[in-house]
C-alpha cells in the first residue's frame, strides 16, 4: 500500500476510532477483551482498506467491517481469538484512552444490551449512534421495515430488562 493511502487510512481511523471502541464496549466484558477486539478490528480495517471504494462514507464502511468482525469473533463459543501482532503493522495510531468512569451512567444500559443476541446488539448500537433506518438496514443487510419493527421490539425488551 502506498504512503498516501496509508496516511488516509490512519487519519480516518484516528478520526473515527470511537466507533470501534463503542462496538468493543458492547461485545466485550473486560479491558483485555476490549483491547483484543479493537486490535482485531483495526487489522481487519487495514486489510480491507485497499478495497474501500468510497461508495459510502468511511464511517459507514467502518461500522460494517467492525460489526462483522465483532460478530464473527464473538459468535463462536470459544473466546480464543487468533490475532496478529499489532506491532507488525507499520503505522502507529494515537489511541484515545477509553475511560470506563466516563461511561458509568451508561453501565445499566450496556448491561442490558449485553443480554441481547449479536444482531440485536448491532441494531441497538447503530440506533444509539443516531443512524437512520435506511443506514441501519444497509449496514445490517435487512429491510428498513424489518429494522423498524426489530428496534421497537428491542426498546420494549430493554425496558423490561432494566425495569423488571
Amino acid at each position: 500500500m502506498n504512503k498516501e493511502l496509508e496516511h488516509q487510512f490512519v487519519t480516518n481511523l484516528e478520526k473515527h476510532q470511537n466507533i470501534a471502541h463503542k462496538i468493543c464496549r458492547i461485545y466485550t466484558n473486560d479491558r483485555d477483551s476490549h483491547n483484543d477486539l479493537f486490535q482485531e478490528i483495526t487489522i481487519q480495517l487495514w486489510k480491507a482498506y485497499p478495497k474501500f471504494r468510497g461508495d459510502s462514507k468511511f464511517s459507514t464502511w467502518m461500522y460494517r467491517v467492525a460489526l462483522n468482525t465483532a460478530i464473527t469473533l464473538y459468535r463462536k463459543k470459544k473466546r480464543s481469538i487468533k490475532t496478529q501482532d499489532y506491532e507488525t503493522v507499520n503505522f502507529k495510531i494515537k489511541a484515545e484512552e477509553y475511560d470506563d468512569e466516563i461511561e458509568k451512567d451508561l453501565k445499566l444500559m450496556y448491561d442490558a444490551i449485553q443480554q441481547l443476541n449479536d444482531i440485536d446488539k448491532a441494531l441497538v448500537f447503530l440506533y444509539l449512534e443516531d443512524k437512520n433506518y435506511a443506514e441501519i438496514s444497509e449496514t445490517l443487510g435487512i429491510t428498513e421495515v424489518n429494522a423498524r419493527v426489530k428496534m421497537n421490539r428491542l426498546k420494549t425488551k430493554l425496558k423490561n430488562i432494566i425495569n423488571p
